[in-house]
């Protein structure tokens, strides 16, 4: 009962004061075994407040406008006392003009999460120092979380958090834990950043304004001429693929759009079915037989 009123309070607290994200969060341990969870609940309500009250931009937003995102973080082993390891995954949604529908933006699962955390210990967030890697993940995801978010408002326009995303990777190589560098491999924390900011990867975020404000914002008024802009901002994605065939950056954007573009094709007619699946196929070759089937079936 007082994890649950702890919890109300601080949900009150941060609708008062209108921050930048409106997160919710979870953590478990489902294979963690004889050993007293509650230091996971109270870690759980330590990350809603810190995500949620943290001031993350100068900007002033409004409750409607804050952005909807989740973390479930699986706890696999308890390392000692303090120290944890699992993964975290992270989901940032977009809600679409005049609609009750919400699009993701990011679906990802970072299974490089190892932290330390000491119940009812504060999480505070310094951007000119790394001291915890708990506080620089959680960080790191909350800046890129409005980096992408602005990004489908403005051309390149979530640039400076994406950056500061950057900055907090670039804090962290001299951290014991693993994500943050470039050779631990091509598909993490480290790799996310550079490929949204470097120069092959300008045509994915071009196609994040163009799908989402120009696209989907669109469709509840003119759908053909929605989903139109969607095929022609998909159409983009092809310069990044030539050039940087299996970009992680790329399987992150169709880890969260795939289904949804079956959704939004679905309702095309023949020809423009066509061009999608011939466009998505080369662009996303991993799910190219499932655009195939679910396309051509409702050709």
């Amino acid at each position: 009962m007082r994890n649950i009123i702890i919890s109300l309070l601080l949900l009150c607290c941060v609708a008062g004061n209108a921050q930048e994200l409106q997160c919710s969060v979870s953590v478990v341990s489902p294979s963690v075994q004889g050993t007293n969870k509650q230091v996971f609940e109270t870690l759980q309500s330590a990350i809603l407040e810190f995500m949620n009250g943290q001031k993350w931009t100068d900007n002033v937003f409004s409750g409607e406008e804050r952005i909807e995102c989740s973390i479930l973080i699986n706890v696999k082993e308890i390392i000692s006392v303090d120290e944890f390891s699992g993964s975290l995954q992270i989901q940032v949604r977009r809600p679409v003009y005049n609609s009750s529908y919400s699009s993701i933006l990011l679906n990802y699962l970072d299974q490089d999460f190892s932290f330390r955390y000491v119940e009812f210990e504060p999480l505070i967030f310094n951007p000119n120092t790394f001291e915890s890697n708990l506080v620089g993940v959680l960080s790191y995801y909350a800046y890129l979380a409005i980096g992408l978010d602005y990004d489908t408002f403005s051309k390149y326009g979530g640039t400076k958090y994406i950056e500061m995303a950057e900055q907090i990777v670039n804090s962290a190589q001299n951290a014991p834990q693993k994500g943050w560098r470039s050779f631990e491999s091509t598909r993490n924390r480290y790799w996310l950043v550079e490929n949204y900011l470097n120069e092959f990867h300008r045509p994915l975020r071009e196609c994040m304004y163009q799908y989402h404000r120009l696209g989907l914002d669109k469709m509840s008024d003119k759908p053909e001429a929605g989903r139109k802009v969607v095929l022609e901002s998909i159409e983009k994605l092809r310069k990044t693929h030539r050039q940087k065939p299996g970009s992680f950056g790329l399987q992150v954007f169709f880890d969260a759009k795939s289904d949804e573009l079956i959704n939004v094709f679905s309702e095309s007619f023949s020809m423009e079915k066509g061009q999608a699946i011939e466009v998505l196929s080369e662009v996303d070759p991993a799910n190219a037989e499932k655009y195939k089937k679910s396309l051509s079936e409702n050709k």
